[in-house]
């Protein structure tokens, strides 16, 4: 069967584009791929979102986005696409051995924030461990934290985290910073932030009730391992933008996010649209990916209206 449009991913992206396409009677297929509801199915509490004043939790709201998508017609599985072939029309996707044909194509598989590779890290995401500042930061006041990572972003999680903090630690694995002279002069002259020098860590310490207690830290140079205590963990290593499908179709900029053009979600393939943290580096926030969202359904409905009457 023919679709018109298959949204590939879900999180606020692609569930709002579920939600917009459903509305235009485009019957959506959504395949919510290996995270279902993105990268807020590991935030705890979101209190950013508008609309709900009192907060709440990541996969809560994510449940609500799949659940409006539903009420309008939009089909959303559990399935992870393997493969996809856009060098012809109809565009084919592939769940495993099932193929799936559809006229367009809203891509929304988000990025992945890079972490250390600890178990405590993946144990306590969320409960003291982030990988977002501006999501999180609020949670931290007067409290003392560590931000792991030496480029422009780890400078500006630190520099955001003292607005709530009130001891800023960067955690550097080496003697200088990669980031860019001006990021580093903001942490350096700011009072609230110090930097650890040639440390690396390597364990977080605490639970799932009572968040992060302490971290363990290794002197790179002496081998010498310490403990620290502390109440969070900012985990500031960058984003991988989950584009492994589509790097032989689309263009992608130097750092494989999906380039799309200016006031638009439309990618360098007609008919292929991308929105959320897959295209946006800059923003990576909930309410700008639905934004972005709202924007692919409406570019993917122009589209097929323009193939429908050619």
């Amino acid at each position: 069967m023919n679709r018109k449009v298959i949204i590939i991913g879900s999180g606020p992206a692609g569930l709002t584009a579920a939600t917009y396409a459903a509305r235009a009677n485009l019957k959506p297929l959504v395949f919510e791929g290996a995270q279902p509801g993105g990268q807020l199915t590991i935030t705890t509490d979101v209190e950013n979102y508008p609309g709900f004043p009192d907060g709440i939790m990541g996969p809560d709201l994510m449940d609500k986005f799949r659940d409006q998508a539903k009420r309008f017609g939009a089909e959303c599985h559990f399935k992870h696409v393997t493969k996809v072939d856009f060098g012809s029309h109809p565009f084919k996707v592939w769940v495993a051995d099932e193929t799936y044909l559809s006229d367009s194509i809203i891509i929304a598989t988000g990025a992945t924030a890079r972490l250390l590779g600890l178990e405590s890290e993946k144990e306590l995401m969320g409960h003291g461990v982030s990988a977002c500042a501006t999501c999180d930061g609020f949670f931290f006041k007067d409290k003392k934290v560590f931000v792991v990572g030496g480029g422009d972003s780890a400078m500006e999680e630190a520099n955001f985290l003292t607005k709530f903090a009130s001891d800023v630690q960067i955690i550097h694995r080496r003697d200088e910073l990669r980031a860019s002279k001006i990021m580093q002069d903001r942490v350096i002259n700011n009072p609230k932030v110090s930097i650890q020098w040639n440390t690396t860590l390597e364990n977080i310490e605490g639970s799932i009730d009572d968040g992060v207690s302490a971290v363990v830290l290794r002197d790179t140079i002496s081998g010498d391992v310490r403990m620290e205590k502390c109440d969070g963990v900012f985990l500031a290593i960058g984003h991988t933008p989950n584009t492994e499908l589509f790097d032989n179709f689309l263009d992608l900029d130097n750092k494989k996010y999906i380039c799309t053009k200016n006031n638009s979600t439309k990618t360098s393939l007609s008919g292929i649209f991308a929105c959320g943290d897959v295209q946006d580096s800059i923003y990576r926030q909930a309410i700008t990916a639905a934004g972005s969202g709202c924007m692919a359904a409406m570019d993917a409905e122009k589209y097929l209206e323009s193939i429908e009457s050619s």
